[in-house]
């Protein structure tokens, strides 16, 4: 869900010029200086690999990494209402499941949105594979002409070059 919204504001910071972005499908060739490729994939994959252990740890034995001074002393403001399910004041900052009935309503919910974003990213694919340009653009060329500028005649256009 992140990567749609991601691809969509730093497409719109392009081309209204705030921003001197490369276009999304282009952005992972970018270097940065602060730190190489290498050095940023290991970090991800030791904070992801961290997470993700002490969440298993949780399921294998519930209730063990809320207990005090398992987690930094946050573990008040990330206990959850199920193992392995953090919540608290700091990923539940709303307070939308404060009960297990909510919870699981508001996890279906998330689950339906993530549906609907991959399918929503499938349609950004296909539209930079075919034209070459980012959502924002594609949407002001639409906009521009609705009746001449949508799918079938820019997939028609495409098959008789």
């Amino acid at each position: 869900m992140a990567g749609v919204a991601g691809v969509l504001v730093t497409d719109l910071l392009r081309i209204t010029g705030i921003s001197n972005l490369p276009v999304w499908y282009e952005a992972g060739a970018t270097k940065f200086g602060f730190a190489s490729t290498r050095t940023l994939f290991i970090v991800q994959l030791l904070l992801m690999g961290f997470v993700e252990t002490k969440r298993y740890m949780d399921f294998r034995n519930p209730g063990s990494q809320a207990k005090e001074g398992s987690f930094f002393g946050l573990e008040a403001a990330l206990e959850g209402l199920e193992p392995g399910y953090p919540g608290g004041p700091l990923l539940n900052p709303l307070g939308l499941a404060k009960d297990i009935k909510n919870a699981h309503e508001w996890k279906l919910k998330e689950i339906k949105n993530g549906r609907l974003a991959m399918v929503a990213m499938l349609g950004i694919f296909v539209q930079a594979n075919v034209t070459h340009v980012g959502p924002i653009e594609n949407l002001i060329q639409h906009l521009s002409n609705p009746w001449h500028t949508t799918i079938i005649q820019t997939l028609a256009a495409g098959s008789a070059s």
